[in-house]
């Protein structure tokens, strides 16, 4: 068996013009496409075949940096692609509340997720997160860093490699940022925060609501 693309929930000209039909085409058909292609590669005749990719991504974290970062990048790609929506909506009282308690305000939240975003040298990813005591908090990773790795839920992910937005913005990754927050689905981030997945592509794509829960 190999790894398969998620679908994406959405069309590709439906994010538009917070990201734009190019930007989704070249992201999700080169690069995620690529990093899924490559891992088929590396995992092809082992045992990591046949394995759902979080597990792949928490057993070679350690030991196989090469298909750690493939099989990352494929996980956080799907991840990403179910945080962002082309229905806007507001965030429900409950997730607001806790949003309140853990970061002082809904606003203070978004200012630290967004400098946290912005600031993060180099390529990588900025995770709201929760912790294994229940607390919330954003955490930025470079490269292929995922929560999985550190034990945490993730509830969120911005990607701020410079394919997710450089046809878009350039190097204006503030602006990229700003945009990001009319396209987050509010509704996949309180599913995780009440009812922890750690999400798989295995055996279907993700977009088919495929999911393993790990203690």
């Amino acid at each position: 068996m190999e790894f398969k693309m998620m679908k994406l929930p959405y069309g590709t000209n439906d994010l538009s013009p917070a990201m734009s039909k190019d930007t989704l085409e070249h992201h999700y058909g080169k690069h995620y496409r690529k990093y899924v292609a490559t891992l088929n590669e590396l995992v092809e005749g082992t045992h990591f075949e046949n394995q759902p990719l979080a597990e792949v991504v928490l057993e070679t974290f350690e030991n196989d940096r090469d298909i750690f970062n493939n099989a990352a990048q494929a996980w956080n790609h799907e991840f990403f692609w179910n945080c962002l929506t082309p229905n806007r909506a507001q965030p429900s009282a409950d997730l607001s509340a806790r949003i309140n308690d853990h970061f002082g305000s809904w606003q203070e939240f978004k200012t630290q997720f967004s400098e946290s975003a912005v600031k993060l040298f180099g390529s990588g990813w900025a995770w709201l997160v929760k912790k294994p005591d229940g607390d919330l908090a954003i955490e930025c990773l470079g490269n292929a860093g995922t929560p999985l790795t550190q034990g945490q839920v993730p509830l969120l992910a911005c990607d701020v490699w410079e394919h997710a937005y450089y046809l878009d913005y350039q190097n204006k990754r503030d602006k990229f940022v700003n945009a990001y927050w009319k396209l987050i689905d509010w509704n996949f981030v309180e599913a995780n925060l009440k009812e922890p997945a750690i999400i798989a592509s295995r055996p279907k794509p993700m977009g088919e609501g495929i999911a393993i829960h790990l203690s």
